[in-house]
């Protein structure tokens, strides 16, 4: 038989279809094996882990078949409980498959200090954000007559004096006495009560 018959006849045709039929086998039983080994279509919604201590995340996590890991603490935040999750990722509602690892990040045991900077004939404007890059906050602003208009002259906290280098906790309340820019001062070169006669009088009385 030659080959342009061959191509034509039926027996061709038959091979073809079966060649075809035993590569859509192969192409479904792979599709099916990948979709077994990578666990598709069977996703778990993250939960909510915030305010949960470190033996409560295990014990919620260990029942989803999930895992986590615990990255670092935070600085103290005191609407979270101490020790509990501040941070989580993925975040909750978040669908992940089974042996996902959940990142976590834990409150630490209470505020840190800090050492006050100085601040002492800074402007306001100065102040505040050096304050707040530090964890602190700004408090009562008072002012007082001096020149320096704005100008930080006292650092307070709950009523005392405040040195540069003390040491206070973390959110604490910093208050600020500030110069109002409305006083003023007398020459002290001339004095109100000078005693010198002027040259006038002086003449008068020599004649």
């Amino acid at each position: 038989m030659s080959l342009r018959k061959y191509l034509t006849s039926r027996v061709f045709f038959t091979q073809i279809l079966i060649a075809v039929a035993i590569i859509a086998v192969l192409g479904y039983l792979f599709m099916h094996w990948l979709t077994f080994t990578t666990d598709h279509g069977h996703e778990i919604e993250v939960p909510d882990l915030k305010k949960l201590t470190e033996e409560q995340v295990e014990a919620k996590l260990d029942g989803l078949d999930l895992d986590y890991v615990l990255l670092d603490s935070v600085d103290f935040k005191s609407d979270f409980p101490k020790y509990s999750v501040v941070e989580q990722d993925p975040l909750p509602g978040t669908k992940v498959k089974v042996g996902r690892k959940i990142y976590i990040k834990i409150n630490s045991s209470g505020f840190s200090s800090v050492r006050i900077p100085d601040l002492i004939e800074k402007t306001y404007r100065e102040a505040v954000p050096t304050l707040k890059a530090l964890g602190l906050e700004e408090g009562t602003i008072t002012y007082i007559p001096n020149l320096g208009k704005d100008m930080v002259l006292e650092m307070r906290y709950k009523g005392r004096n405040l040195k540069v280098g003390d040491r206070v906790l973390k959110s604490s309340k910093i208050d600020l006495v500030l110069g109002d820019g409305k006083a003023s001062y007398l020459d002290e070169s001339q004095p109100a009560d000078s005693l010198v006669v002027p040259e006038d009088e002086k003449t008068a009385n020599e004649q």
